[in-house]
C-alpha cells in the first residue's frame, strides 16, 4: 500500500486524480494531508477543518468488471467500513446518514464523497475521499459538527487511526469483489440514519415536507413514506434532510 502524505493541498480527491491521469499510482494507493485548503463534499459542499488535528485522505480503488449502475453498492461499502472502524472506538450512536455521512448521534462526524473515473458503461476507478474530524473540537459555523474527541473524550493518534480505517476499508471493499452484495446491502439498511423515524425533509424548490424514511433502494435511491402513506425515491440531489 503506497501512503503519500502531505503538508498541504486543495483536495486530496483532486490530488489523487492527477496521479492516476499520469499513470504514476496503482491500486489502494492513498493521499493523506494535513490540511486542505479546497476540500469538498456532496453536492459541491465544502470541508474545511483545522490543520493536524483530523484526517483528510482519498484512496484509489480499480472498479475492473463493475458496471456504472453498481455504483451505490460501493457508497456502501465504504461507509461500513468507516461505520465499524469507528464503532470499534466505541464512539457513541453510530449510523450512516444517506448517502454516506457518518453521524454521532445527530452530529456529523465524517464526510465521504466518492469521484469514478467511467469508461463507456464501466467503472474504471473510484476515487475515495474521506474526511474525519478527529480531535478538533470547535466548529464555527456549523454547529451540526462534531469529532472524535468531542463524543468520547479521548484524543487519537492520526496514523494510528488512519491505518485501522485503510485496514477495514480493504476488508469491506474485498467483501464487494467476492460479491458479498447482499450481506453489505441488508448492514447498511440496519445502520442508516433516522430510518423509521418520523422527519422533516426540503425538496429542490425550498418546500419542507414531513415522511419516514424506510430505506435506500438497490439503485441508492432514498426511500420515504409521505405523510398520503404513498412511497416516494428520492435521488441525492432531490432532496435533503432537515431532521
Amino acid at each position: 500500500m503506497e501512503i503519500i502524505k502531505l503538508d498541504a493541498t486543495e483536495s486530496t480527491n483532486s490530488y489523487l486524480k492527477e496521479l492516476v491521469k499520469r499513470n504514476t499510482v496503482q491500486d489502494f494507493a492513498v493521499v493523506v494531508a494535513k490540511t486542505q485548503t479546497k476540500g469538498r463534499g456532496q453536492m459541491d459542499s465544502s470541508w474545511q477543518t483545522e490543520p493536524g488535528k483530523n484526517l483528510t485522505f482519498s484512496v484509489l480503488k480499480e472498479m475492473s468488471g463493475f458496471t456504472l449502475d453498481k455504483h451505490f453498492i460501493l457508497n456502501m461499502s465504504v461507509a461500513l467500513a468507516v461505520y465499524n472502524s469507528l464503532k470499534s472506538l466505541q464512539v457513541p450512536r453510530i449510523k450512516i446518514k444517506w448517502p454516506n455521512d457518518i453521524m454521532s448521534g445527530s452530529f456529523k462526524i465524517c464526510g465521504i464523497l466518492i469521484e469514478n473515473i467511467i469508461s463507456g458503461t464501466d467503472l474504471k476507478s473510484a476515487i475515495i475521499g474521506i474526511g474525519l474530524n478527529v480531535n478538533q473540537i470547535h466548529f464555527p459555523g456549523n454547529p451540526k459538527a462534531s469529532s472524535l474527541k468531542n463524543k468520547t473524550q479521548k484524543d487519537f493518534d492520526l496514523d494510528e487511526l488512519l491505518h485501522a480505517l485503510l485496514q477495514n476499508l480493504k476488508s469491506g471493499l474485498s467483501n464487494l469483489e467476492i460479491g458479498s452484495t447482499h450481506e453489505i446491502y441488508k448492514e447498511y439498511q440496519s445502520n442508516l440514519f433516522r430510518r423509521g423515524v418520523a422527519s422533516t425533509f426540503q425538496n429542490m424548490n425550498g418546500s419542507t415536507f414531513s415522511g419516514i424514511i424506510l430505506g435506500v433502494s438497490k439503485e441508492g435511491m432514498l426511500l420515504v413514506q409521505l405523510e398520503n402513506d404513498t412511497l416516494q425515491q428520492f435521488d441525492i440531489k432531490e432532496i435533503k434532510l432537515l431532521f
